[in-house]
């Protein structure tokens, strides 16, 4: 087994390989900006940096989101492409699971992203390997009752600290922890979700109410 994880839901670039049993290579950037000039050359260094091809891949791992419409879509595309090339399966997992899984707590938690437009994405989790619910997309202060008391882990929770006092990293996604999470996923036969993206709101850019498309005669 050799699988290759993206991510690209948050402003970390992060990709990762993983033979089944530890990550033998990886790298993570944060820059929101930057997304798809950054994600392939991440992939060239981490198969550099194991000594291998991207043929030797036998699945692809992504976080689906929630996150911001254009980064997702960068590291989506890119997996969907590399699994259509190479014919192997693409499998999809909650970026917030990631967080989840990399921060390693054994009791009740949350996990909480910038959505921006002063909102966050989130979701509780009862472990790092079992979230409670269905993520979300709300202002910190409209939740901050429902997780008052709980480790609040990522970005989202750092940016609001008088709404999650106990906030605390890691601050974003990492690439090593999806596919660790995925590889245990994988061994024990359970359910992926598609690779398509989880975005809970409308894209930040929106065609004009009153755009007219204009023809010609």
């Amino acid at each position: 087994m050799l699988l290759l994880a993206v991510d690209t839901a948050t402003p970390a670039v992060t990709v990762a390989l993983h033979d089944g049993t530890a990550v033998v290579a990886e790298s993570s950037q944060v820059d929101a900006r930057r997304h798809g000039e950054l994600l392939l050359p991440a992939v060239d260094r981490v198969l550099a940096e194991a000594g291998l091809k991207l043929d030797a891949v036998t699945d692809l791992v992504v976080g689906v989101g929630p996150g911001p419409y254009t980064g997702l879509r960068v590291g989506l595309v890119t997996a969907a492409t590399f699994g259509s090339v190479l014919g192997v399966p693409v499998h999809g997992l909650c970026t917030l699971d990631g967080l989840a899984y990399a921060a390693g707590i054994e009791g009740p938690f949350a996990v909480a992203t910038d959505a921006r437009r002063k909102e966050v994405y989130w979701a509780r989790y009862d472990d790092f390997r079992t979230r409670a619910g269905e993520p979300g997309v709300d202002r910190p202060a409209d939740i901050a009752d429902e997780l008052s008391g709980l480790p609040v882990v990522g970005a989202g929770a750092l940016l609001y600290p008088e709404s999650f006092p106990e906030a605390r990293g890691p601050e974003y996604q990492s690439a090593g922890a999806l596919a660790a999470l995925a590889a245990e996923k994988l061994a024990e036969g359970s359910a992926f979700l598609p690779p398509t993206p989880l975005y809970l709101r409308r894209p930040d850019a929106q065609v004009p109410k009153n755009y007219k498309v204009v023809t010609p005669k």
